[in-house]
């Protein structure tokens, strides 16, 4: 079938997740994600498979998914998507008492778990999405977006470093050694792969503590109510790791009182047996994190004030404060911020260096 005679749900669900006959498919949606969440059952039954749909009322960084959502995850579907208007919520029980696999990972969310430990399950998360978004963002061409993923994936092979700056006033390093360059490249077509609709970024976890330098956010930034286009830059000092300083109007005002309540939430968890005696002081800690470095791929996307898009699009990058994806850095938030044409040079241990972004552009 050729492109312009599928929906954007059909192309997701049989390109980008591949759903064959008879698998389980879970969809969890909010009232305001109904046409879409509508969309991929449909789609997901014309393929053949076996869609359910359960519905939950908006959920922020700070709220638990409905028991019965985290119990539909438990069932262990063969493809999981979340469609929400801002979060899934959090697995209150894994909070407690997190999954732990064979070697030694600890999940504080069953979907992780299914999905990046036991490698089970297929997943797709898109917080945010708009219908207009997913008809305009999803039918992009995913082969060449693959391929852009496997030359970045190659580059930061070896690396030590990375330096990022841009005309906004942005001048950080962070060290990647060790680290793996994770992205969402529209294919999740085997267990234990998933991602974002729309697809398009690679990314990567700074190493805890090693971040140093400046930071100014001048596109869009996530806050604990959702996400805004930046009318006025937040600059944010980094040291050791940690934002140590943030400047700017009141959308700087905004950030801070979102990281400050995630650094106070976690020890009212903790006397409430929500959180186990001793993780609060690391939850705390780690809501000043930076927690990821991402670029941007997906050339329909824009930035516009809806960060599961703004993350996306050419000529950006972006950093995230809070929990990362290697899960040696818990917290309650994870506040992604866009910044815009940046340069960005990989170093690697031997000094040589490899520059991938400049002014925004991709010279790879």
């Amino acid at each position: 079938m050729a492109e312009k005679e599928r929906s954007a749900a059909q192309i997701v669900v049989e390109d980008v997740v591949a759903v064959k006959k008879n698998e389980r498919v879970l969809i969890i949606a909010n009232p305001s994600t109904n046409v879409i969440a509508q969309d991929l059952y449909l789609a997901v039954e014309k393929r053949g498979g076996i869609p359910s749909l359960i519905f939950q009322s908006d959920k922020t960084s700070f709220d638990n998914a409905n028991a019965e959502v985290i119990a539909a995850i438990g069932t262990e579907p063969q493809v999981c998507f979340s469609i929400s208007n801002l979060k899934l919520g959090k697995d209150e029980q894994a909070q407690k008492k997190p999954y732990v696999t064979e070697d030694g990972q600890k999940f504080t969310h069953i979907f992780d778990y299914l999905l990046d430990g036991k490698k089970t399950m297929r997943g797709i998360w898109t917080p945010g999405i708009t219908e207009d978004m997913m008809n305009r963002t999803a039918g992009i061409d995913y082969c060449e977006l693959q391929k852009r993923c496997k030359k970045l994936e190659e580059l930061f092979c070896g690396a030590d470093k990375v330096r990022v700056t841009a005309p906004g006033g942005t001048d950080i390093q962070i060290s990647v050694k060790g680290r793996k360059l994770m992205f969402d490249d529209g294919n999740f077509t085997k267990p234990g792969t998933g991602g974002n609709i729309p697809a398009g970024e690679v990314f990567i976890s700074p190493v805890v503590g090693t971040a140093e330098g400046k930071i100014v956010y001048d596109g869009s930034m996530t806050f604990f109510d959702g996400d805004s286009i930046l009318k006025t830059p937040i600059e944010c000092t980094v040291e050791k790791g940690f934002v140590s300083k943030i400047n700017g109007g009141s959308e700087a005002k905004r950030l801070l009182k979102t990281i400050i309540d995630a650094e106070l939430k976690p020890f009212i968890m903790e006397k409430e047996k929500k959180l186990d005696q001793g993780m609060a002081e690391q939850y705390k800690r780690n809501a000043r994190n930076i927690g990821e470095l991402g670029i941007g791929l997906n050339p329909s996307a824009r930035i516009t004030g809806n960060m599961l898009e703004d993350e996306k699009a050419f000529h950006t990058c972006h950093f995230a404060i809070g929990e990362n994806y290697d899960n040696d850095a818990p917290s309650l938030i994870h506040l992604d911020g866009v910044v815009k044409d940046p340069t960005i040079v990989i170093v690697y241990e031997d000094n040589s260096e490899k520059t991938i972004l400049q002014d925004g552009n991709l010279v790879i």
